[in-house]
């Protein structure tokens, strides 16, 4: 069965990008890339991506200024509003909610995972939609007292796992729902 991962990183203060969505304070961190957390073993397991606008918006400016091209090869659905170009053959711009997109999205994945590739609002979307079992998150040693949420909404999640790398902890949770009660 295909399961919905949000594999992020967060600052501890639980923002993945500061005000000017800028990444600079996790580009510096030290980290084992074959360690807890491995971005590499994660995406063997990785049949389709989803991403919000924000996210695939920094993504391509990235790659505009640096000169590198789209190298995920996995199907990527970007979900947006705004006028965007595909930035590769795999990428699909879509509208509307997941769960209108889960069939097409589950046939892309295959046997595979999905992975929730960012922001916080989009995972909050299908953690909603209740197609998000599980936040994999590596928490940097680092504050920046604002900018875009990890998670942006109420939601109860359980600790199933928690490593360290480098300066990071590594921490995964399954999502459990909504809260019940606060």
């Amino acid at each position: 069965m295909t399961r919905y991962r949000y594999f992020t990183a967060a600052s501890l203060d639980g923002f993945l990008a500061d005000e000017d969505d800028s990444l600079a304070w996790l580009l510096v961190q030290d980290h084992d890339e074959d360690g807890p957390g491995s971005h590499g073993a994660f995406m063997a397991g990785i049949g389709a991506m989803v991403m919000g606008a924000t996210t695939y918006a920094w993504i391509g400016e990235h790659l505009r200024t640096s000169g590198e091209a789209w190298d995920y090869e996995v199907p990527c659905f970007v979900f947006t509003h705004r006028d965007l170009e595909p930035l590769g053959e795999q990428v699909t711009l879509v509208q509307g909610t997941p769960a209108e997109h889960r069939a097409a999205i589950e046939e892309a994945a295959g046997a595979r995972d999905v992975w929730m590739v960012g922001g916080g609002a989009l995972a909050a979307d299908f953690a909603e939609a209740g197609m998000l079992d599980d936040v994999l998150v590596s928490i940097a040693p680092v504050t920046l007292g604002s900018g875009r949420p990890l998670f942006p909404r109420r939601f109860a999640l359980r600790l199933t796992d928690l490593g360290r790398n480098g300066g990071f902890a590594v921490a995964t949770y399954d999502v459990v729902g909504p809260p019940t009660q606060w």
